[in-house]
């Protein structure tokens, strides 16, 4: 039974990994809102708070031995950004429907439990850099949207199978559109139904598929 929760868990994660992979390469100029990158459910998303995230994520790249590999795959990393910060909101305020949180407690244990499947946290932390665009002082935040991704799945009874993941990103979409988000037009244009930036699929984060009997490889 413990087996097969693990499995059923580890699936889900594969939503949260994947959903901040598909940012657009393109978009048209003039800024809406200025100083705001984004708004969502009427909350701003300061250009500078995007920014400050790019910074740290190249910073962590830099000091990669992989460095030049990691930075001449990112892309456009201000849109890989933005995606993944308008996601976290979306993750949120279905969390918050369906009366789910995650406690720092769970969130600490569910980090050191994955540096130690990984072979420590400098292992775990690397895997995040270079699959998910992760910069150390993010890992507490997608640790924490990987265990609300669980425990919304697991509220709803979604199950592990490819319909499963469908029912949930259904679930996501309307939470996405509920929220009324509005990007300055510079980094492109939200799509709730796919729940992303446009329909550019990032190629240097590795999309995980599903798999109902053996779970996704690499997470």
């Amino acid at each position: 039974m413990h087996r097969l929760h693990r499995r059923r868990r580890t699936a889900l994660l594969t939503v949260s990994a994947a959903l901040v992979a598909a940012p657009l390469l393109t978009a048209c100029g003039g800024e809406a809102h200025p100083g705001a990158a984004a708004l969502v459910g009427g909350q701003r998303i300061e250009t500078t708070a995007l920014q400050a995230q790019v910074r740290d994520v190249r910073a962590a790249q830099e000091a990669s031995p992989q460095a030049a590999e990691l930075i001449s795959a990112t892309g456009d990393l201000s849109r890989v950004k933005l995606n993944g910060m308008i996601i976290d909101r979306v993750v949120e305020k279905a969390a918050a429907d369906a009366g789910v949180d995650a406690t720092r407690k769970e969130v600490q244990e569910a980090r050191a439990a994955a540096a130690q499947a990984y072979g420590g946290e400098q292992a775990y932390a690397a895997m995040l850099l270079q699959q998910r665009g992760v910069a150390p002082d993010e890992i507490d935040g997608a640790v924490r949207r990987d265990i609300l991704v669980n425990k919304v799945a697991e509220k709803h009874g979604f199950p592990n199978t490819p319909e499963g993941q469908q029912q949930f990103m259904e679930l996501l979409s309307a939470a996405s559109e509920a929220l009324d988000i509005d990007v300055n037009p510079r980094y492109g244009e939200w799509d709730d139904e796919r729940i992303q930036l446009g329909t550019y699929e990032a190629p240097w984060i590795r999309q995980l598929s599903l798999d109902p009997v053996n779970g996704p490889e690499g997470l």
